[in-house]
């Protein structure tokens, strides 16, 4: 969604792709393969690069080593300015555990002498209709804790303005939520009413959050990872609403009940 936006906007740019096939064909684009590591590949790809946006790698144990070793390669090779989608909340004492990740991501970044601009995402709002079950339930130890979940698209609108005018953003933490916190239990609700069936939300203990996901046979990092998520929530770590997406874009970020009316 951002590269196109960019394209769009018509700046050039470069697309760096583990699996370049996969990559969107846009006008003013070259792509090129590169990973997740300091390796001579990746240095070449980011060589002549003066602002780079880091999306955070996909969710795996090695994604701190990962995210740190790609810094250093953009340093190395004399990137100016890094923007990097990171997450809300994230420090090194997050409950979120992913979110520690994301803290020492940031740190990685400032210590390297490049200007930054963190993007700190809330939970996307496009994942909810999928943590519903087949029984129309949502489980998690969230209590009555609220979230800002956001829509991707407002999160790539507001990713696509920074990288227009980058040194204008330089030095700035941006809270990317939506419009407003939210229990899941009113996330249920707002689910129901747009999916067309009952949709409620159950409050599991961290005991039971952890025997039913360890069900589906995931390391425990990643049941660790799923039901601190909730437990963020409950610890009030996943909210406030921020007004950054209005500050940033001079458009509001849309709602659940909007965003589910639109899809």
């Amino acid at each position: 969604m951002v590269a196109r936006r960019l394209a769009d906007a018509g700046l050039a740019q470069r697309l760096l792709a583990r699996s370049p096939e996969r990559a969107p064909d846009l006008p003013g684009a070259r792509v090129l393969r590169a990973s997740y590591a300091d390796t001579a590949q990746t240095r070449a790809a980011l060589e002549g690069v003066e602002t780079l946006f880091m999306v955070s790698a996909a969710e795996n144990e090695h994604r701190r080593q990962q995210h740190l070793a790609f810094v250093d390669a953009a340093a190395a090779v004399g990137v100016r300015h890094v923007v990097y989608t990171s997450f809300l909340g994230a420090s090194p004492t997050a409950t979120f555990t992913l979110a520690r990740d994301h803290a020492a991501t940031e740190g990685h970044i400032e210590a390297s002498g490049m200007a930054w601009t963190f993007l700190r995402d809330g939970l996307y709002l496009d994942f909810l209709p999928l943590m519903v079950g087949d029984d129309g339930v949502i489980r998690g130890p969230a209590g009555e804790g609220r979230a800002a979940v956001i829509a991707r698209r407002d999160v790539a609108r507001v990713a696509a303005t920074v990288l227009k005018d980058p040194a204008a953003h330089a030095g700035r933490i941006y809270d990317l939520t939506g419009p407003e916190a939210l229990t899941f239990t009113e996330m249920a609700t707002i689910l129901g009413k747009h999916l067309g069936r009952k949709v409620t939300f159950v409050d599991e203990t961290i005991e039971e959050a952890h025997a039913s996901r360890e069900s589906y046979g995931a390391p425990d990092w990643q049941v660790e990872a799923w039901v601190s998520t909730y437990t963020a929530v409950a610890n009030g770590e996943m909210g406030p609403a921020s007004d950054d997406v209005l500050a940033v874009t001079g458009e509001p970020p849309m709602s659940l009940a909007q965003f589910l009316a639109e899809n």
